[in-house]
């Protein structure tokens, strides 16, 4: 038997209107519905109805963990300085932390993730390669400091996260730890109702060497990843590499200075030399760590800073200010060519479009000048190649050549192939069967769980409201009392023969709202099935409505009784 839900009872307020800040569906659903409201910037309450969601995707994700073999630990939110600091992270994450002292002056942080206190915990606890592989979890509250908190849950300051963590003595254990995750994910997610694809990704600040992504596609999602429609290529942009034809013996004249005054953009250059803007090279500057350095790549592309940022962290990178130029006079600002820098102390990076033997129009180093024929390996030299550039629909497939597509996206998870990133740092051995020290390696594994609730909004909802999937929904059937006296006993009894069978039933028997009111509220709930107690109640008829497919019935009451227990 379950608890039925009276709404008589329930502190529950629905709202007619958006709130006016809300731009995206789930934020503007759930706080309609009443499952969460906003308490600060970033920061939200998750009411009775909202709490039941969150909870109903936590036991999917703890489900399916524990089937991996995984253990559920809860660590502290409440963080020491020295184990961040050891790892580098307490200045890599920058302002994104919050950072507190206690009373005797020493540096705490609330955690934004915990490979450095799970590490420090295996250390402690594992000592043989008996003790291991070992997979642990913990479903926590998270802390980031986000700049710009919006889109409701979807990015918060704080936040409901899955982290686990895989323990191996070998890379063979690690892969296969990282397969395990995989494929539990991939249930989880299926189990959940979500649309998703699994996708390569970067590491990047994480480290590491293997690494997906899962992404819900969706209109309101920050990230963009490349769909293939010709194969099952999938990538988040930062991971997407280029495949380069080779350049054909083609003999170039020398370098030609041209006079373009007026001309410091790609634009104003291509328009005055009557060329495309593919032929000719932009060159962005950058500071990495503080050092200057230049991106090169073609006129027509833009450079992707997230993605150069991805590549080389944990390197810092900014762009230039006009300040930078008062010391290198060799930068002439909108005018810069990577030619004639071969050692200096000037950094060339280029994306692979910039290929050995291809020639460009790029800028002559002085004023109002830029240069043709200006020749990649006759006339400059790539310190680096990397792939930079914003991605573009039509762009090749890496995998096939086709036109690839983007498409928006909510990420609800991550999985890393870490390796001993966090060991070396912390000095995990175990005793090894030779009876040698081993440096354990590590796998981090990730969901967002608050994030999956408002990803789930945001693809299941219609012009009505909310539409969950039965597996995460706060209850299976949602009994609306369409009348008075006689259809609000009715609804009742029915709603107790229901939760005596087990049925989760959130029952309507509020006095003095209308029944319109009432059917409103029961769409924009969402709970998968709608039973309504109206003026068929006298002939003993009431109503099924399927909350997704609006397909309605008029049945029996123990006919509909016995389908909702079937």
């Amino acid at each position: 038997m379950v608890h039925v839900q009276r709404m008589s009872r329930m502190m529950l307020k629905t709202l007619r209107d958006d709130p006016a800040d809300a731009e995206t569906a789930s934020h503007k659903l759930l706080v309609r519905a009443g499952y969460v409201r906003r308490s600060s910037a970033g920061v939200w309450t998750w009411l009775p109805l909202g709490k039941k969601v969150l909870e109903n995707v936590s036991r999917v994700v703890r489900e399916e963990m524990d089937a991996i073999g995984a253990q559920e630990v809860l660590l502290p939110a409440l963080l020491p300085r020295e184990a961040y600091e050891a790892s580098g992270r307490w200045d890599e994450y920058g302002d994104l932390l919050f950072r507190l002292k206690d009373r005797k002056g020493a540096d705490y942080l609330l955690g934004p993730t915990h490979e450095e206190i799970f590490t420090q915990t295996v250390k402690d606890q594992c000592t043989s390669y008996k003790d291991l592989p070992v997979i642990l979890y913990q479903i926590q509250t998270k802390y980031r400091d986000e700049a710009r908190p919006r889109s409701g849950v979807l990015r918060g300051r704080e936040f409901q996260m899955k982290d686990s963590y895989s323990f191996d003595t070998d890379d063979a254990g690690l892969a296969e730890s990282y397969r395990l995750h995989r494929e539990a994910y991939q249930r989880i997610f299926a189990r959940l109702g979500l649309d998703y694809r699994v996708v390569s990704a970067v590491s990047g600040a994480m480290g590491g060497s293997a690494s997906e992504e899962f992404l819900a596609p969706a209109a309101a999602g920050e990230d963009t990843f490349v769909d293939c429609p010709n194969c099952e290529y999938a990538a988040n942009t930062e991971a997407v590499t280029v495949t380069v034809p080779p350049v054909e013996g083609v003999e170039h004249g020398p370098v030609e200075e041209l006079d373009t005054p007026d001309t410091p953009t790609i634009e104003t250059l291509a328009e005055h030399l009557g060329v495309p803007a593919s032929a000719t090279l932009k060159n962005l500057l950058v500071k990495v760590d503080g050092e200057i350095t230049a991106v090169g790549v073609p006129g027509d592309r833009e450079v992707d800073l997230g993605k150069l940022a991805e590549h080389l962290a944990p390197a810092v990178v900014e762009l230039v200010t006009a300040e930078d130029f008062t010391d290198r006079p060799d930068l002439v600002r909108g005018y810069v060519g990577p030619q004639g820098m071969a050692g200096t102390a000037f950094r060339y990076l280029a994306d692979p479009r910039v290929a050995p033997g291809t020639a460009w129009v790029t800028g002559a180093n002085k004023p109002d000048t830029h240069a043709r024929n200006v020749v990649c390996g006759r006339d400059f030299q790539v310190d680096r190649y990397l792939d930079v550039v914003v991605v573009e629909p039509g762009d090749p497939c890496p995998n096939c050549g086709a036109g690839i597509a983007l498409d928006r996206a909510i990420e609800i998870g991550h999985i890393f192939q870490l390796g001993r990133k966090y060991t070396d740092t912390f000095q995990l051995d175990v005793l090894g069967q030779e009876g040698k020290p081993v440096r354990v390696t590590m796998g981090s594994y990730g969901i967002g769980v608050s994030r999956a609730v408002a990803a789930l909004a945001e693809q299941t909802h219609d012009e009505a409201g909310l539409c969950w999937p039965r597996e995460v929904a706060p209850a299976d059937v949602h009994i609306v009392a369409a009348g008075k006296a006689l259809q609000t006993e009715l609804a009742l009894d029915i709603a107790e023969r229901l939760g005596a069978a087990g049925v989760r039933v959130m029952v309507d028997d509020r006095a003095g709202v209308s029944p319109g009111v009432k059917f409103t509220d029961a769409e924009l709930i969402g709970v998968p099935t709608i039973l309504i107690v109206g003026r068929g109640a006298k002939d003993g008829l009431v109503e099924l409505k399927d909350r997704r497919t609006g397909e309605r019935q008029d049945l029996p009451v123990e006919e509909a009784v016995g389908r909702l227990t079937a």
